[in-house]
């Protein structure tokens, strides 16, 4: 989002830099064209005035001899003031055409200047002197008309160049009303698509936050990306965090309640059960039976045997017995296990049908904080469930591991028997679920159990090779106070 947030200040900051420079370029255009009309005007005006002056000597000329010729003087100082107008010609700035007639303009009036010195000063006959001073009004004429035609020239020109000016303006004031008109356009479109990329992943929030205080604990966020996403990705973590803390406690209260039936009907069925157990061995140790009769009686106490061992498995689940923490070795806790294992079950016992242990003990594995005779007890369950799995004999591998990213312990107990069925795959840890005939689906639930005291976990899974892999991690743990306040 601040990446959007970034672009879309940029993305508008150079718009608006772009319409600046556009209006300042414009203006200053249109104020240069202005400068050039105002001098073409000026340029016109001085050569209006330039014929003006020219028009006066020609006056002073044509009434020179009467009554109303001007002084001397007055003559000379039009003409002076006719040269300066000239050569004020100069002072602008004109295409090289431009000044090569100026040029000759000069010379023409440098010619009706001697022309009219001669006039002033010429000392001579009549004939003479009317005669020069008639070459001085025809020059004067020929300037005149020159003037003329500059002035002219100038005026269509000027005409021109004006329409081109007014015209250039009129555009672009409308390209500047068109801009000023479309700014909060602009504003607006980049404000709305600002507040919809804002508002659109905070309603998608918002809308999970209200499906999680309704109890939808399963609702997930989805499709949000930058910062949003990473706050959806968080959100889920503690939906899932919820479900999994609202389950524990759902599932710590029903184990309290049952807890607390099953220790009310334990002492109630126990207490009977040891006593038709003792009638039983009693009655067949005092009776004269024949054979099947005393086969009848050694079934009876097996079952009433499984029965107590039945009722000894549902109390220690609903009602576990107090850890007994201590610093140990997983892999000397394994070690034992296996050796017990290996003599129940090893190849001189009647329980062995090739089963191929194989140890890949990680070094250097820390101690921790955990009760042995516990996790002897969950190692030895999943030996037993591993060798119920392979009948007919197979592998079973057992690996540890320290883990430094999480500092855990990983023990990997894996088998080569036909694997978890896909239906039990979610509810295998769950009590009284099992597939075997005589198991009563307590042995797994009360390994989850254990290992949860340990603040560990426990995973099941099928190995992609066959067989079935559980997965236990263990926190490395260094006193009975950290353990406690993991667990509890």
């Amino acid at each position: 989002m601040k990446k959007r947030i970034l672009i879309g200040l940029g993305i508008g900051s150079l718009l608006f830099m772009l319409l600046g420079a556009y209006i300042i370029v414009t203006v200053e255009r249109a104020t240069s064209r202005l400068d050039q009309l105002v001098q073409l005007h000026q340029v016109e005006i001085l050569r209006e005035h330039l014929l003006l002056q020219i028009k006066r000597v020609q006056t002073d000329l044509a009434w020179r001899g009467t009554r109303y010729a001007s002084g001397v003087n007055t003559i000379v100082a039009h003409g002076i003031q006719m040269g300066k107008m000239v050569d004020r010609c100069f002072q602008c700035h004109h295409s090289p055409q431009v000044m090569e007639d100026l040029v000759g303009l000069k010379g023409q009036t440098e010619q009706y200047e001697d022309f009219l010195s001669h006039v002033l000063t010429l000392d001579a006959s009549r004939a003479r002197r009317e005669a020069e001073q008639d070459e001085a009004v025809r020059r004067g004429r020929e300037l005149i008309a020159k003037v003329n035609g500059i002035i002219a020239l100038t005026s269509r020109n000027l005409e021109s160049s004006t329409r081109e000016v007014f015209h250039q303006i009129a555009i672009t004031k409308a390209m500047l009303f068109i801009l000023i008109a479309m700014a909060p356009l602009i504003l607006m479109t980049l404000g709305f698509l600002f507040v919809r990329a804002l508002t659109s992943p905070l309603n998608i929030l918002l809308a999970a936050v209200r499906h999680l205080k309704g109890g939808s604990l399963d609702h997930r966020i989805d499709g949000l990306k930058d910062e949003f996403g990473e706050l959806a990705t968080s959100f889920n973590e503690m939906a899932g965090s919820l479900k999994e803390q609202m389950q524990k406690m759902q599932r710590t209260e029903q184990m309290v309640v049952v807890g607390e039936l099953a220790a009310g009907f334990g002492h109630e069925v126990r207490n009977p059960l040891a006593g038709i157990k003792a009638a039983v061995n009693l009655l067949s140790e005092e009776l004269v039976l024949n054979e099947e009769d005393r086969d009848m009686f050694a079934q009876i106490v097996e079952q009433v045997g499984k029965l107590d061992t039945l009722m000894k498995g549902f109390l220690n689940f609903t009602k576990p017995p107090k850890p007994q923490w201590e610093m140990v070795s997983i892999n000397g806790v394994m070690e034992m296990t296996i050796d017990f294992y290996l003599v129940s079950h090893g190849p001189s016992s009647p329980a062995s049908c090739g089963i191929d242990i194989r140890k890949s003990m990680g070094d250097c594995l820390p101690q921790t904080m955990a009760d042995p005779v516990k996790l002897q007890q969950v190692f030895l369950n999943l030996f037993l469930n591993a060798g119920d799995a392979m009948p007919q004999g197979g592998t079973l591998a057992v690996r540890t591991r320290y883990d430094a990213s999480s500092d855990s312990i990983c023990i990997d107990i894996k088998d080569t028997g036909r694997g978890i069925e896909p239906e039990m795959s979610a509810r295998i840890f769950s009590p009284f679920v099992t597939t075997k005939a005589k198991g009563t689906g307590l042995g797994l639930a009360i390994c989850k159990q254990i290992i949860e005291q340990h603040g560990g976990a426990i995973y099941a899974q099928n190995d992609p090779a066959g067989g079935a892999l559980f997965c236990i991690v263990l926190p490395v743990r260094k006193g009975e106070e950290e353990v406690r306040a993991t667990w509890q």
